[in-house]
């Protein structure tokens, strides 16, 4: 039986903080195939290979976006909160618990079981981890179940050197965009969800 969250549209009418929240965000790309974000127009030189991540393949139905967070924090520091699959609760306040309930800690293919704070459209969610680059700190999940309404939703996130031993937080997602919701609802819901957790990173990361 359905979930009555399931029919729950995503409330467009946000407070004065969330809009502030999602402000800097990037808007929603056009119906397109792929689609590579600009990193350029964050003065960043990364290799070919980091670029490529932040390539997703959009659907008719789909929505991607991209944010971008400044810390003043080394790569290593944020690298070290970032990168635990199984710990996103540390800087996602969002979310209440988590377990990993297949596959060996934090490696390439663990499942880990989310449940979220209320509040929240959902209850519960399962991610996969798709990558786990410590060399190049690009660290990618995918959403494969759960009570919530983001589905086929898939998330990179690459860390940056900043050049002044600061870094930059590049995250970039695509998810199916849900029933009776728009393109531009989808981002502005996800688009804060994203960038709170980037803020709560960057709090954390800096008192390290």
């Amino acid at each position: 039986m359905p979930s009555s969250l399931q029919f729950h549209r995503f409330n467009s009418n946000t407070d004065a903080a969330t809009a502030n929240a999602i402000a800097n965000g990037v808007n929603c790309p056009k119906q397109i195939q792929t689609r590579r974000y600009a990193l350029s127009s964050a003065k960043l030189t990364v290799s070919e290979t980091v670029a490529n991540h932040h390539t997703h393949v959009v659907g008719p139905n789909q929505s991607c976006s991209v944010v971008i967070q400044t810390i003043n924090a080394s790569v290593s520091t944020v690298w070290s909160v970032v990168r635990r699959f199984d710990n996103p609760q540390g800087y996602k306040h969002f979310v209440k618990s988590c377990n990993v309930v297949a596959g060996d800690g934090i490696r390439v293919g663990a499942l880990r079981e989310v449940r979220l704070v209320s509040g929240l459209p959902a209850v519960s969610s399962t991610e996969r981890l798709e990558i786990l680059d410590d060399e190049r700190h690009v660290i990618s999940f995918s959403v494969v179940g759960g009570d919530h309404r983001l589905r086929n939703y898939r998330s990179v996130t690459t860390l940056h050197s900043d050049g002044n031993g600061g870094t930059v937080v590049i995250e970039s997602y695509v998810v199916d965009v849900p029933h009776g919701n728009t393109k531009e609802e989808t981002c502005s819901f996800v688009d804060t969800i994203v960038r709170c957790n980037l803020q709560s990173l960057t709090q954390i990361a800096e008192k390290v």
